[in-house]
């Protein structure tokens, strides 16, 4: 019934933006506009108006379906306002108002012969989805998967682990992230249930909603995870059977939160917005200290030489989940395929002889400092190991003598050069490899999916030390 109503307003093939939160709902405007052969297009409401218009540019969307409540309940209002200078705004509570008694009966009908829905005779390599990376190194890109990348992603996940139909997952990563929209679609592929929590952010909810749902396999990133592990009660997890994680690394503090804490351990996984995204994934039979699991089935990987960097090599993937390509502001509307259907990661990894994957870092996140390759992420996990509890990123400026320098920025109040550079000493880490410089933050910018943003930090950091030099 949603979908006949959608396609009145829209045309077969069309990119139709859809800005809602974890709900039943949100689910139903999915498979509402699947349906009618029109193509699901997540927006991320955290992006902010710019980023949001980006997105729009890049994928030619015209129309974003949302509704009243999420934007109240979301404090959404400056945000819709400023978009919708160029955008429709449709409300699926004047959607929902205007079905009536035949439009019901029709919907019953449809509902009998499926296989007559338009989107039913749609090509399983044609564009079925489009979501946008994190914009954490960026400007926002759009990646357009098909409905075979996205169910190939959930058969090889299947190969792997154990789920079933007794489980029960929750879910409260956001749709818009790749993540979250996987953790949506994969039970219900299998017949598995699933309940959809609205923000990852409630960290004493959660863990209150999983203990009340029995929930046996639950989805998240590092930053929310170790939320959970401050404010749920140890038997608030007692009923998992698995708990992911994904989009940024798993850092040791948490894990050890959660055997102390919860007497669980955590699996980490790997992968990517292009690549529909798992690509690695440790399990109970499968699993490694340091390293993120194997790589699913039917994925080939190839490692190439990046100068200066001896332990491991940049990851190219090849394989059936790989997305049919970008979407650039730059560019609109025009898709740009992986070269020889090759996705280039950026990450740099290591894969042993048993095939265990461990990622080093990526290719950005590197600097070169009189001529070695210094990890940013290195630099991070230290400041992590000597403040645990702030948060931190670590980042690149430019240095006239050495062509770059590590600049530390944290939210730990009273951070000193000299803490680092004894935790440094006492690793047997070169001294090369630590920020000289700390710039101290009473909050740090974050994405929406629990990310850093890079970008951001850049611009505060960048801020910080003009309005010290104007001091000076």
């Amino acid at each position: 019934m949603l979908g006949a109503k959608l396609a009145a307003f829209t045309r077969p093939g069309e990119h139709v933006g859809v800005m809602l939160p974890n709900a039943v709902g949100t689910v139903v405007t999915f498979f509402a506009l699947q349906s009618q052969g029109r193509i699901p297009a997540m927006m991320n409401f955290t992006a902010g108006a710019d980023g949001m218009l980006s997105c729009c540019a890049a994928a030619g969307i015209k129309t974003i379906l949302t509704s009243r409540r999420a934007v109240q309940k979301g404090k959404l209002d400056r945000l819709v306002e400023a978009v919708s200078a160029k955008i429709r705004f449709v409300y699926l509570e004047d959607v929902r108002t205007s079905i009536g008694l035949i439009d019901k009966l029709r919907g019953m009908l449809a509902a009998r012969r499926p296989e007559r829905l338009p989107g039913a005779s749609v090509d399983a390599g044609s564009a079925a989805l489009v979501l946008f990376t994190s914009g954490s190194e960026g400007t926002p890109k759009g990646v357009v998967h098909s409905h075979r990348t996205l169910l190939a992603n959930a058969a090889q996940v299947r190969t792997v682990v154990d789920f079933n139909p007794s489980d029960r997952v929750f879910n409260a990563l956001p749709m818009f992230h790749s993540f979250g929209m996987t953790a949506t679609l994969l039970p219900l592929m299998y017949g598995v249930r699933g309940f959809l929590y609205p923000s990852p952010l409630h960290y004493k909810l959660v863990p209150e909603m999983v203990y009340a749902e029995q929930s046996t396999i639950m989805f998240g990133t590092d930053t929310f995870l170790s939320g959970y592990a401050r404010k749920g009660h140890p038997l608030d997890f007692q009923s998992l059977r698995y708990i992911f994680a994904g989009a940024e690394k798993v850092r040791p503090e948490t894990r050890a939160a959660y055997m102390a804490h919860f007497k669980k351990p955590i699996f980490e996984g790997y992968g990517a917005t292009e690549t529909a995204p798992v690509l690695a994934l440790s399990t109970w039979v499968h699993s490694k200290e340091g390293s993120v699991g194997r790589l699913l089935p039917g994925i080939e990987a190839r490692l190439e030489p990046v100068p200066g960097i001896e332990d491991g090599g940049r990851l190219l993937v090849r394989g059936p989940n790989v997305m049919l390509g970008y979407l650039r502001a730059e560019a609109p509307e025009i898709l740009e395929p992986p070269p020889g259907g090759w996705y280039d990661t950026g990450d740099i990894v290591t894969i042993d002889a048993d095939g265990f994957v461990a990622i080093k870092g990526r290719v950005k996140r590197f600097a070169k400092i009189g001529g070695e390759m210094v990890s940013l992420a290195a630099a991070e996990a230290l400041a992590n190991a000597v403040w645990n509890g702030a948060v931190h990123a670590v980042i690149a400026i430019s240095d006239a003598r050495k062509g770059e320098r590590l600049l530390l920025v944290t939210t730990q109040r009273g951070a000193e050069i000299r803490a680092l550079l004894a935790a440094a000493r006492d690793r047997g880490v070169a001294e090369i490899q630590m920020p000289r410089e700390i710039v101290a933050v009473d909050k740090m910018p974050m994405l929406g999916t629990g990310k850093i943003d890079y970008p951001a930090v850049q611009r505060l950091a960048a801020g910080k030390a003009e309005r010290a030099e104007v001091t000076a």
